[in-house]
């Protein structure tokens, strides 16, 4: 049946993520203990680092988790594994000169390798999907396409595979698209999955996870720093921050640097074969995404179901209104998914930035951080803990032209109205250019 408000207030208020990848059980953190790393935040970005460090030699970790593994935008997101920022390409290119852009684009590939081989090398269960993730083109414009397949194989030396658009409409049944670029050394999986299986993995080689263990503050004044809890507290010689979109105000300067935005996902009912009126390869087909600023997307998942994400909000949604908002979405791309059920829906909170690239850095007092990601950070989490391993571990500097994005300011309310307003204007823009 169709999905109505009625039908829709039935939702369950845990994600299909949640559903189907249940939380292992931890300890909170009740005790004063020592180590030589602390991690506050027990999404991608913790996770990535503590496993960096690892994987460098580095053994004394101890990561602490607010709610359960994954409980933020690492749990919740499209589950999309590729390369770029939430900046535009494009803009990465003018603000940073060819060389710099290259190499800093080169790090998020890097890491959808190395998420690959962790996946492999770990035995990480998270449904990976590997047939890509293409770019679809919502306007009646070939040069969109072009000029972005240009760039990607002139600039950034990565090869993006040109889809006609009779092409595009046999893999995807849609008339709203007007061809599409593959880019096929992507991939896509259950993003819950994955956090919770490098959790095990960080267990299993000795890593000491605390979940259920709010930081509510950090003493940084002397070398021993000390990380506390509600009924606990951790000193170590170097904290790392990953808290994204759920900071608030534990570290003032961090907290007042990002927004805390709101993206929806909904998952259908499982389609069973009429999983191939929309894609022509069913459960073995790529992600997809639209050329719109507002873009919607999708993938299909192991068990015949859409997963189907878009807009933002300065607000999070009940499950009924998500479902609501998406499934309209849904039926426009594919109106014979009409009578098809939401079976769940969900909201989130990721961390943006003012300049939309990741935040990675040491603040004076020698806390490290990692955050803003932007709603595109399965790969680049995994750079930023890559990077903060390597500086913690070998003293590494961090890559040329990160200096660029360190802290500015959101002005708080001010800045979360005027994000609103930017995301209404770029709707407008995407109409009118319809």
């Amino acid at each position: 049946m169709q999905v109505t408000m009625n039908h829709s207030r039935d939702l369950p208020q845990q994600t299909y993520y949640q559903a189907t990848a249940p939380a292992d059980a931890y300890p909170s953190l009740n005790e004063t203990i020592e180590c030589e790393v602390c991690i506050v935040g027990g999404g991608y970005a913790g996770l990535a680092t503590a496993l960096g460090l690892l994987e460098r030699g580095v053994r004394d970790i101890v990561l602490l988790e607010a709610e359960e593994i994954g409980h933020g935008a690492s749990g919740r997101n499209g589950g999309f594994v590729f390369g770029g920022y939430s900046l535009d390409n494009g803009d990465l290119l003018h603000q940073q000169g060819m060389e710099k852009a290259r190499a800093l684009y080169q790090l998020t590939l890097d890491a959808v390798g190395l998420i690959r081989r962790r996946i492999g090398e770990y035995q990480i269960d998270c449904e990976m999907n590997p047939h890509g993730v293409v770019l679809a083109n919502w306007f009646d414009r070939p040069s969109m396409l072009s000029h972005q397949e240009r760039l990607m194989r002139e600039t950034f030396q990565t090869e993006w595979e040109s889809w006609s658009l009779d092409k595009t409409r046999a893999h995807l049944r849609s008339e709203r698209y007007f061809g599409a670029l593959h880019e096929k050394n992507a991939f896509h999986f259950h993003p819950l999955k994955y956090a919770r299986g490098e959790a095990r993995v960080l267990r299993d080689k000795g890593v000491r996870i605390f979940t259920q263990s709010r930081v509510t503050g950090i003493d940084a004044a002397s070398a021993q720093k000390c990380v506390r809890t509600a009924q606990g507290q951790v000193r170590a010689k170097q904290v790392v921050v990953c808290c994204g979109g759920y900071i608030e105000k534990l570290v003032p300067q961090l907290g007042r640097a990002v927004l805390p935005i709101a993206t929806y996902v909904m998952a259908t009912a499982p389609l069973g074969e009429r999983l191939q009126t929309v894609f022509q390869d069913g459960v073995h087909s790529p992600a997809v995404y639209d050329t719109r600023f507002a873009f919607d997307y999708y993938r299909p998942l192991a068990d015949t179901r859409i997963l189907w994400g878009g807009r933002i909000s300065i607000r999070e949604r009940q499950p009924h209104e998500v479902a609501q908002l998406l499934a309209a979405d849904m039926r426009k791309v594919y109106p014979q998914l009409a009578d098809v059920d939401v079976e769940f829906a969900w909201s989130g909170l990721m961390s943006y930035a003012q300049h939309k690239m990741p935040q990675i850095g040491q603040l004076p007092n020698g806390i490290w951080y990692a955050m803003g990601f932007g709603g595109h950070g399965v790969a680049p989490t995994t750079v930023a803990g890559e990077l903060v391993a390597n500086a913690i571990a070998h003293q590494h500097t961090l890559p040329a032209g990160l200096e660029r994005y360190r802290l500015p300011p959101t002005f708080g309310p001010f800045g979360l109205m005027a994000a609103q307003c930017a995301y209404w204007y770029y709707e407008l823009r995407d109409w009118m250019r319809e």
